[in-house]
C-alpha cells in the first residue's frame, strides 16, 4: 500500500527501530518529485506542492477492491477488525484514519526527525491539525491547538479542551486553566457528548474500508444489538484512548539510551512522515489516510460519500489536501444511500477544488497558510512556553495565549505536562546541533537559547541528569584551545544565529502596518492574549501577516572579549553542573567521614617532605607510582559514586572541563606576567585532573597528554617566579587569592578526592633553589607522562618543547650552582685549599649541564647543546681558578690542577663548536664560543708565563707551551669581522703579540749559544711587536699599551745596538729606534686629548660622565712611561750625534748634515725641558708632541724605512 513517493522515504532515524515490526523503507527518489506532479495547476493558480515520504510503516500497497452495487455497508465484512497479512502488523490504524491524535504526537515525531527539528523545517504537526488550520476561514468549528517553539520550528498538537477538563476533575490537574477557560470564554463548560450519527457514520466507514480490501469476503448477517452496542463501545474506547493523556512525563534513566522516550507516551505511531513544502512552507506531517493501488493512477485514496448529502467546501478542501499532503494523485468516492453502495467516482487531485458545490480558491488556501504560519512565529517568540491557540465554535475571532505565563502567575509551572516533552524536546535539538561538527559553530546561538530555556523550564531537585548534560554541553560551546590571535574569533558566530529566539529579549507590539492583530484591551478577555486575529476573513487577504518579526537577529552568541571571561563563563556552567551531580548522589553529610585508617594532616610539614630536593625527590616516586596504577584503571571515588553511573560519566566530563578552562586561564594569567595568578589557575586545574585520575577506571592517552601539558605550564611558572623574586610579595597575594566559584568547585571536588596529588607542584616556595627543583621536577614528570601510551611519538611537539624546557631548567639549575661555587670561592682566602661544599656545587653543577646537554642532543637542537657545552666549559674554569697553587704569591706556580681543568674547558668549548659545525647555524653563539675558547687559551697562557711551573719543566718547555696556547687563543679571536665585540678582539689580539714579542725578547737577551736559534727568536720578537703596535693603533682607549709596545721595541733596538761592531750598523738601527720613537706620536696625542678632556671636566659644572665614554687614563702609569720615553729618546738622540759627527769628519753628505742639526736642536730642547720640574702632565707631553714633529720634518729617522 505504498505509493510512489513511499519508494522515495528516506532512511529512518536513530529510534524509528523501536516501534517493533513497522517495514522501513529505502532511499530512493526522495531527492526528486515524481512524474505525477508535485506542481499542480489549478485553474490558471500555481500552487506548489511536493512531499517526500521520511517514514512509512505500510506495508506494499494493494488494488481496492470496487463493491458491487446495493452491497450493504452496514453488515460487517469476515475480516473486520482482524490483523491480515495485507494489512501488515500497522493494518488496524491504517484503517482506521478517523482515530484522533495525541496530543504528543508532534514531540515523537520531533524526537525521530531531531535534525529536520529547529533548523529546515517550519511546522511540526499532525496532518488532521494543519488542515484544521487552513481551514478556519471556511468553519465555524472551535480550534483548540498548543503551539511550542524550538528554534525556527513550531510544533502543532491539539488541545483537546473537553478531555483535558475531564483529566482535570479526577486529577486536579490544570485546574487553572479551567478556571480561566470558565471565566473569560465559556462561563457554562460542560462536556459535550457525541452523537449516536457519528458513532454509525465511523462504523460503516470502517466496514467500507475492510471490504475495499478483500475483494473476496462474503457479507455476514447483521449483528445483534447488543453485538452492535459492543462494538460501537469499542470504538468509543479506541477513541478515549487516542486521545488519552500520557501518565505525568518522568526523565528517561538515561536520556542517551532513550531517545524516542516511546516509554513515556510520546511515540511517533503515524503510519506515514511527511515532509511536505506547502510553496514556501517546510512541514514535517504525520498521517494515517489509507492509500490503495488501483485506477488510472499506482495511487489512490478512497472516500465514503452519503449521495443524499452533497459535497461542501470543508470536505473538499479536507480531501485536497489529504492527496496533497500523501502526493496521492487521484480520489476514488464511493456513493452510498443509507449504507447500500450505488456508484463510484473517480477524480483528480487538480480537479477537487473545482467540484460543483466544494468551489475553492487554492492560491486563498496558500495565503491562510502563510498568514498563519507567519501570525504564529510572531507571536510564539519564547522557547519553552506553551502557547495555546483558540477559536471558540461559531466565533470569528482567533486567540493567542501563552499558557506558560499563566501558569506561573497561578500556581506551579511544573503542573504544565507540556513541560518535560517541551525540555527533553530543546536538549535534543541542541545535542544534534552539536554533534554536526561541520556547521556546528555557526549555529552556537541557537544551541545556547535551547539549552538555557531547557534548564529554565526544569527542577533541579526532580531532573539532575539533564540540568548537568546541558551545563556540560554549554561549556562545550566556548572553544578554550583558540589561538590566542583570535581572540575575537567568537563574532562571527553571531551571523547564522538568526533562527532562534530570545527569552531575554523584550516583547515588541507585533502589529505590522495595517495593525493586523493587536493586543486591543476592548474585550474584557483580550488582556490575557498575547495576540489576536480580529477576523477570520483577515487570514484570506495576501501577506496580510507576513510580519517583519519572522526572523529576529536575536539570541546572538556572547562575545567574549577576553580569555578569563570566555573561561570564567564556562566554569559557571561546570558548576552549576557539578551542582546537580552532586545533588543526585545520597550522602549522609557533603563530605565523606573521615578514614580511622588515614592519618590527619596537620599544619607542620617536615622540612624533608617540603621545598627541598630530596623532598622532591620522594614525592616524584609517588607520583610516578600513582600514575602506574592509573594504566591499571584503579577507582577511587570517596563519594561513593558507582563507575559507569550516569554522575560518574558526567562528573568525569565537567571535570576535565574545568581542568582545561583551569589551564587556559593559567597560560592567560602567564602571558600577561601575573605568575602568582597563573600558579593559582594551575594548582586548580592539577587539582581537577587529579579528582578526574581518582574517578577515571580508563586513562585515555588525550588525558594524559593534557597532564603533561598542565605539568609543562607549572614547570614554566615555577621558573619565571624563581626569575622574578623581587616581586614575591605581590605573587604571593595572587596565589592566595580564591574566587566563590573557585571555592565551589574545589568543594564539588573535595567530594571525590584529597585533590593532593600535584601539591609538590604548585606550592609557592619563597627560597630560589626549591622553585627550581620543583621546575625541574615539573618537566620531568611531564617527561615521564609521555613515556606512557607511546604519547611522545603521537605527540612530537609537545615533546620537543618538554625536552627543550628539561634542558633549560638544567642549565639554570646548573648556572645557579656555578654562581654559588663562584661566590664561595671569592669569600675563601687563596691560601686556603678547595672546601667539600666547594666541590658538591662543582658535581651538582656538572650533573645537570650534562643532563641538559643529553636532552637538547636527543631532539638535535645544536645550538642549545653548544651553550651548554659552553657553561660546562665555564664551570671547567671556575674549577681550575679554585686550583690555583696555594702560598706566597712570589712562590706561586701554574699547578698541574689548573693545566687539567682549563684542558677540559677547552675540550667542552671545542665539541661546543662541533655541535654547532659552521657559524651560519647561529653566527652569535658561534662567535661567543670562540671568544670563550680564546678566552681559556689566552688565561691558561698567562698564567704559565706569570708563574711559570719551573720546578717541573724546563724554561724552553714552558715558553713553547706559552707560544702553541697564544696562537690557539690568536686563531679563535677574530679581529677582522665588525661586531660590537671587534675592539676587545683586537685588544687582546694586541696583548697576545705584545706578549710574544716580550717573551723572544726575554728569550733572545738569557740565550747563549745556538745562534740560529737567536736569529729565528729576534725574527720572531720583531714580528710581533710590529704587530701588537699595528694593532694598538687601531684602538682609541689604549695609549698606554701603545706607548709600552714602542718602549719596548726601542729596548729591543737597544739591545741589538750592542751587539754591532761598524758605525754604519749602529747608526743604521738608531735611526730605526728613532722612527719608532717618531711613531708614538699617535699615543701622545690620545694621552693629551684625555688630559685635555679631564682639564675641562670639573668646568662643565660636574656633569656625568657619558655611558659610553673610555675609562679614565692612570696619570701615575703615564708619568712613569712618559719619564722613560724622555730618557730614551735623548739617550738615541746623543748616541746619533755622536755617530754622525764622527762620520761627518770623515765624508760630508748633505741629508747627514740636516739630521744631524735636528737632532742637535731637538736634543737642546729635551734637556731643557727636563730640567723644569715643575712642567705639567700636558706640557710635557705637548713639548714631546712638538718635538716628534720636528724630528720627523728633519728626516731624523728618515734612514730606516720599515
Amino acid at each position: 500500500m505504498a505509493d510512489s513517493k513511499e519508494a522515495g522515504a528516506e532512511a529512518p532515524p536513530a529510534g524509528a527501530a523501536a516501534r517493533g515490526g513497522l517495514s522501513l523503507l529505502s532511499q530512493g527518489e526522495s531527492e526528486e518529485p515524481s512524474a505525477q506532479g508535485s506542481a499542480l495547476f489549478l485553474g490558471g493558480n500555481e500552487v506548489k506542492s511536493r512531499a517526500v515520504v521520511k517514514y512509512s510503516s505500510a506495508p506494499p500497497r494493494t488494488a481496492f477492491a470496487r463493491l458491487e452495487e446495493k452491497t450493504d455497508l452496514k453488515l460487517p465484512p469476515a475480516n473486520w477488525l482482524r490483523e491480515s497479512a495485507k494489512l501488515g502488523p500497522a493494518g488496524t490504524t491504517i484503517l482506521g484514519n478517523s482515530r484522533k491524535s495525541k496530543p504528543f504526537s508532534s514531540f515523537g515525531m520531533a524526537y525521530d526527525f531531531i535534525d529536520s527539528v529547529g533548523n529546515d523545517v517550519d511546522v511540526v504537526s499532525d496532518s488532521e491539525n494543519i488542515k484544521k488550520l487552513l481551514k478556519i476561514p471556511y468553519s465555524k468549528s472551535h480550534v483548540s491547538m498548543a503551539v511550542h517553539r524550538i528554534g525556527r520550528t513550531l510544533l502543532l498538537d491539539e488541545l483537546d479542551i473537553q478531555e483535558l477538563f475531564m483529566r482535570s476533575s479526577q486529577t486536579g490537574d490544570w485546574t487553572w486553566l479551567k478556571e480561566f477557560y470558565q471565566r473569560l470564554i465559556d462561563q457554562k463548560w460542560q462536556r459535550k457528548k457525541k452523537s449516536k450519527e457519528h458513532w454509525y457514520q465511523k462504523a460503516i466507514l470502517s466496514k467500507f474500508l475492510y471490504y475495499s480490501i478483500n475483494g473476496d469476503g462474503a457479507a455476514q448477517p447483521v449483528p445483534s444489538a447488543t453485538e452492535q452496542q459492543e462494538s460501537s463501545s469499542s470504538d468509543q474506547t479506541n477513541d478515549s484512548d487516542g486521545a488519552s493523556w500520557p501518565a505525568p512525563f518522568e526523565m528517561p534513566s538515561s536520556v542517551s539510551e532513550d531517545p524516542s522516550a516511546s516509554s513515556q507516551g510520546l511515540k511517533n505511531d503515524f503510519v506515514r512522515n511527511i515532509l511536505w513544502t506547502f510553496e514556501d512552507i517546510h512541514m514535517l506531517v504525520g498521517s494515517n489516510m489509507p492509500i490503495f493501488g488501483g485506477g488510472r493512477y499506482p495511487a489512490v485514496s478512497l472516500r465514503l460519500r452519503d449521495n443524499n448529502k452533497p459535497i461542501n467546501v470543508l470536505t473538499g478542501i479536507d480531501y485536497w489536501l489529504d492527496n496533497l499532503i500523501c502526493n496521492v494523485p487521484e480520489l476514488v468516492m464511493c456513493f452510498h444511500v443509507n449504507g447500500i453502495v450505488q456508484k463510484y467516482e473517480m477524480i483528480k487531485t487538480e480537479e477537487i477544488p473545482n467540484l460543483e458545490n466544494s468551489n475553492f480558491s487554492t492560491k486563498v488556501i496558500k495565503d491562510i497558510a502563510q498568514n498563519i504560519l507567519s501570525f504564529l512565529k510572531s507571536n510564539c517568540t519564547k522557547e519553552g512556553h506553551t502557547y495555546w491557540l483558540f477559536k471558540a465554535s461559531g466565533s470569528d475571532i482567533v486567540k493567542l495565549y501563552d499558557l506558560t505565563t499563566l501558569c506561573e502567575e497561578t500556581e506551579d509551572k511544573y503542573q504544565n505536562p507540556f513541560t518535560m516533552p517541551v525540555a527533553i524536546l530543546l536538549y535534543k535539538v541542541a545535542c544534534n546541533m552539536m554533534m554536526k561538527k561541520n556547521q556546528n559553530k555557526k549555529h552556537y546561538g541557537t544551541v545556547r537559547t535551547l539549552l538555557l530555556n531547557c534548564v529554565k523550564l526544569l527542577d533541579k531537585s526532580r531532573h539532575p541528569q539533564i540540568i548537568a548534560s546541558a551545563n556540560y554541553m554549554l561549556s562545550e560551546l566556548f572553544q578554550l584551545d583558540e589561538p590566542k590571535k583570535e581572540e575575537s574569533s567568537e563574532s562571527p558566530l553571531n551571523e547564522n544565529s538568526d533562527e532562534s529566539y530570545s527569552e531575554e529579549e523584550e516583547e515588541m507590539p507585533d502589529s505590522d502596518e495595517n495593525g493586523s492583530y493587536s493586543t486591543s484591551s476592548d474585550p474584557s478577555d483580550d488582556n490575557k492574549a498575547v495576540a489576536i486575529i480580529k477576523s477570520v476573513g483577515e487570514l484570506s487577504v495576501p501577506e496580510k501577516y507576513k510580519s517583519i518579526h519572522q526572523i529576529r537577529p536575536s539570541c546572538a552568541f556572547p562575545v567574549c572579549h577576553d580569555t578569563e571571561e570566555r573561561c570564567r563563563l564556562v566554569l559557571s556552567y561546570v558548576l552549576e553542573g557539578l551542582k546537580s551531580v552532586d545533588s543526585s548522589i545520597k550522602k549522609e553529610s557533603d563530605l565523606p567521614a573521615a578514614d580511622p585508617n588515614t592519618p590527619i594532616p596537620l599544619k607542620y610539614e617536615d622540612e624533608s617532605t617540603r621545598g627541598g630536593p630530596e623532598g622532591l625527590e620522594k614525592q616524584m616516586a609517588l607520583f610516578l607510582d600513582k600514575m602506574g596504577s592509573l594504566q591499571k584503571g584503579n577507582y577511587s571515588s570517596q563519594s561513593g559514586m558507582i563507575p559507569g553511573s550516569w554522575q560518574h560519566k558526567m562528573k568525569l566530563q565537567l571535570i576535565l572541563k574545568s581542568s582545561k578552562a583551569y589551564y587556559v586561564l593559567s597560560d592567560a594569567a602567564m602571558s600577561l606576567q601575573k605568575y602568582g595568578r597563573a600558579l593559582r589557575y594551575i594548582k586548580l586545574a592539577l587539582q581537577s585532573h587529579d579528582t578526574y585520575c581518582c574517578l577515571c577506571t580508563n586513562m585515555l592517552s588525550e588525558v594524559l597528554l593534557f597532564l603533561s601539558q598542565y605539568l609543562t605550564l607549572c614547570g614554566d611558572i615555577q621558573l619565571m617566579l624563581a626569575q622574578n623574586a623581587s616581586n614575591r610579595a605581590a605573587h604571593l597575594e595572587e596565589f592566595n587569592y580564591q574566587t566563590k566559584e573557585d571555592q565551589e568547585i574545589l568543594h564539588s571536588l573535595h567530594r571525590e578526592s584529597s585533590c593532593q596529588g600535584f601539591a609538590w607542584a604548585t606550592d609557592l616556595s619563597t627560597d630560589l633553589e626549591s622553585q627550581l627543583s620543583v621546575s625541574c621536577k615539573c618537566y620531568e614528570a611531564a617527561n615521564e607522562i609521555l613515556q606512557f601510551s607511546d604519547l611522545k611519538s603521537q605527540n612530537p611537539e609537545h615533546y620537543v618543547q618538554v625536552l627543550k624546557r628539561m634542558g633549560n631548567i638544567r642549565n639554570e639549575i646548573g648556572v645557579f650552582y656555578m654562581n654559588q661555587a663562584a661566590a664561595l670561592q671569592s669569600e675563601r682566602l687563596v691560601s686556603k685549599t678547595v672546601s667539600t661544599a666547594e666541590q658538591q656545587l662543582w658535581k651538582k653543577s656538572f650533573s645537570c649541564f650534562e643532563k641538559g646537554i643529553h636532552n637538547f642532543e636527543s631532539i638535535d637542537d645544536a645550538t642549545n647543546a653548544a651553550l651548554l657545552l659552553c657553561n660546562t666549559g665555564r664551570l671547567m674554569r671556575i674549577c681550575a681558578q679554585a686550583h690555583c697553587g696555594a702560598g706566597d704569591e712570589f712562590k706561586r706556580e701554574f699547578s698541574p690542577e689548573e693545566g687539567l681543568y682549563y684542558n677540559k674547558a677547552v675540550d667542552y668549548y671545542l665539541k661546543a663548536l662541533r655541535s654547532l659545525g659552521t657559524r651560519d647555524i647561529h653566527p652569535a653563539v658561534w662567535d661567543s664560543v670562540n671568544w670563550e675558547l680564546s678566552t681559556t687559551y689566552f688565561t691558561m697562557a698567562t698564567l704559565q708565563q706569570d708563574y711559570a711551573p719551573l720546578s717541573r719543566k724546563a724554561q724552553e718547555q714552558i715558553e713553547k707551551e706559552v707560544s702553541e696556547a697564544m696562537m690557539k687563543s690568536l686563531k679563535y679571536c677574530d679581529v677582522d669581522s665588525v661586531s660590537a665585540r671587534q675592539p676587545l678582539c683586537q685588544y687582546r689580539a694586541a696583548t697576545i703579540h705584545h706578549r710574544l714579542a716580550s717573551m723572544y725578547h726575554s728569550c733572545l737577551r738569557n740565550q747563549v749559544g745556538d745562534e740560529q736559534l737567536r736569529k729565528q727568536h729576534r725574527v720572531l720578537a720583531d714580528l710581533h711587536y710590529s704587530k701588537a703596535g699595528k694593532l694598538f693603533q687601531l684602538l682609541k682607549d689604549a695609549p698606554c699599551e701603545l706607548l709600552r709596545v714602542q718602549l719596548e721595541r726601542v729596548a729591543f733596538a737597544e739591545f741589538q745596538m750592542t751587539s754591532q761592531n761598524s758605525n754604519v750598523g749602529k747608526l743604521k738601527t738608531l735611526s730605526g729606534a728613532l722612527d719608532i720613537m717618531v711613531r708614538t706620536k699617535h699615543a701622545f696625542q690620545l694621552i693629551r686629548k684625555e688630559l685635555v678632556e679631564e682639564f675641562e671636566q670639573p668646568k662643565s659644572e660636574e656633569t656625568p660622565p657619558a655611558a659610553d665614554s673610555s675609562p679614565s687614563l692612570n696619570r701615575e702609569e703615564v708619568t712613569k712611561l712618559l719619564s722613560i720615553f724622555e730618557s730614551r729618546l735623548s739617550f738615541l738622540l746623543l748616541q746619533s750625534i755622536k755617530l754622525l759627527s764622527s762620520t761627518k769628519k770623515k765624508t760630508s753628505i748633505l741629508d747627514e748634515d740636516i739630521v744631524l742639526k735636528t737632532n742637535k736642536q731637538v736634543y737642546s730642547q729635551l734637556l731643557r725641558a727636563t730640567a723644569n720640574k715643575n712642567a705639567s702632565l700636558l706640557e710635557r707631553v705637548d713639548l714631546l708632541i712638538h718635538l716628534l714633529d720636528q724630528l720627523a720634518r728633519g728626516g731624523g729617522s728618515s734612514a730606516v724605512v720599515q
